[in-house]
C-alpha cells in the first residue's frame, strides 16, 4: 500500500473540486435525467450520488468535530495528513473506478426522486462540516485525534485520515454520476 501524505491546502482543493466537478455534472441536465437511474433503476441516479454524499458527509464529519471537541491527545499542529496501513487500505477502496461494492446504511440512503439544484446545494453545505474540521488544523494534531466510525462503530480512524476518507467517498460518487450520464437511455429521458 503506497504511503498517503495530504497537506491542507490539497485537502481543501480537493474539496473544492468536488464542489466543481458536481455543479458541471448537472449543468444543463433536465429534471428527467437527474433523477433517472440506470441498470432499471438498480442503479443510483445522478441525483442520488449527490444527495448520498451531503448525507454521509454530514454524518461523518459530525463525528470528527465531536471527536476535535473533546480530544485525547493534546498536541499541536498539523503538518501533513499520514493516515496508517488500514486507513490507506480503506481509502484506497473508495477510489474510482469502483471494485468493491458496499452496502448503504438506512440513515444515508438517498430519496429516490429530488431536485438537483437542492441535491447540489446540499452537497456543497455538507463540505462546510469539513472545513469546521480543518480550522483546527494548527490547535491539534489530527494524525492524533481519533474518531469512531458513524457507520461502522468498531473502526475508529484519526481525524485527519477522516478527512481523506471524505475526499476519497466524494470522487467515488461523483465518478459513479459521471458513469449515469454514459449508460444507455440516458439521453432519451
Amino acid at each position: 500500500m503506497p504511503a498517503i501524505s495530504e497537506d491542507r491546502g490539497a485537502i481543501l482543493q480537493q474539496l473544492e473540486s468536488s464542489e466543481e466537478a458536481a455543479a458541471r455534472l448537472i449543468a444543463g441536465v433536465s429534471r428527467g435525467q437527474m433523477n433517472w437511474q440506470p441498470d432499471q433503476g438498480r442503479s443510483w441516479s445522478i441525483r442520488q450520488c449527490l444527495d448520498h454524499l451531503a448525507r454521509t458527509n454530514r454524518i461523518y464529519c459530525q463525528s470528527m468535530l465531536e471527536a476535535i471537541a473533546h480530544p485525547r491527545q493534546k498536541k499541536t499542529g498539523t503538518s501533513a495528513i499520514r493516515p496508517g496501513w488500514f486507513g490507506r487500505w480503506y481509502i484506497a477502496k473508495m477510489e474510482p473506478p469502483v471494485r468493491t461494492r458496499f452496502k448503504t446504511v438506512k440513515k444515508v440512503t438517498p430519496e429516490a426522486e429530488g431536485d438537483g439544484q437542492v441535491a447540489l446545494r446540499d452537497f456543497v453545505d455538507s463540505h462546510a462540516a469539513a472545513r469546521r474540521v480543518m480550522a483546527s488544523w494548527e490547535q491539534m494534531d489530527l494524525n492524533h485525534v481519533r474518531f469512531r466510525n458513524p457507520f461502522v462503530p468498531v473502526l475508529r480512524f484519526s481525524v485527519g485520515t477522516g478527512l481523506l476518507i471524505v475526499n476519497a467517498h466524494d470522487r467515488r460518487h461523483l465518478w459513479q454520476a459521471e458513469r449515469v450520464k454514459e449508460s444507455a437511455g440516458y439521453r432519451a429521458v
